[in-house]
């Protein structure tokens, strides 16, 4: 409400924007996904929670910024991470599941530095999912599924990400 000294009255200011364009529906989507919040340090128990603005972190936890866009919505949807990248096996591995997923979804591929800031850095522009090959991958030929959302891994075999993927 605005209060007019002079008038002594009240309005209540509203505007009609009958205009739409790309960069509009671009920009709403942007806002809509953007989320801040407090995520447990390693070792930390807890849930995450929503970070207030102007405020540092509580003990224990850091801040996580992510785009939380439906996986129908996300520009990439699944990130491939070989574990270490200096072990060519895993390496190897690795590149053939990000060919077989890159053939259905886009994918992206990254191999440096630790893997809890690849997880970042693909949260940060909302990649809903994130495959990491280990050593457990070469004995067994599963692989380790992030959600971006909830933070939870899950084991699958490579054969069955495809359904997977397609379920989500």
């Amino acid at each position: 409400e605005y209060f007019d000294a002079e008038t002594n009255e009240k309005y209540i200011p509203h505007v009609i924007e009958p205009s739409a364009g790309v960069d509009r529906i671009a920009l709403a989507l942007l806002c809509e996904a953007y989320c801040e919040e407090w995520v447990p340090a390693s070792g930390t128990p807890g849930e995450p929670r929503e970070a207030e603005p102007e405020t540092p972190a509580p003990k224990g936890f850091e801040p996580r910024t992510v785009l939380r866009f439906s996986p129908a919505m996300a520009p990439i949807k699944v990130a491939v991470f070989p574990l270490l990248k200096n072990k060519p096996e895993l390496v190897a591995r690795a590149r053939e599941v990000f060919g077989m997923l890159q053939k259905r979804w886009p994918a992206f591929w990254d191999q440096t530095g630790a893997i809890g800031r690849r997880y970042r850095r693909q949260d940060e522009i909302g990649t809903p999912f994130g495959v990491t090959i280990d050593f457990q991958t070469l004995e067994d030929g599963s692989v380790t599924v992030r959600d971006r959302d909830s933070m939870k891994q899950a084991r699958l075999k490579i054969d069955a990400l495809s359904g997977y993927f397609e379920d989500k």
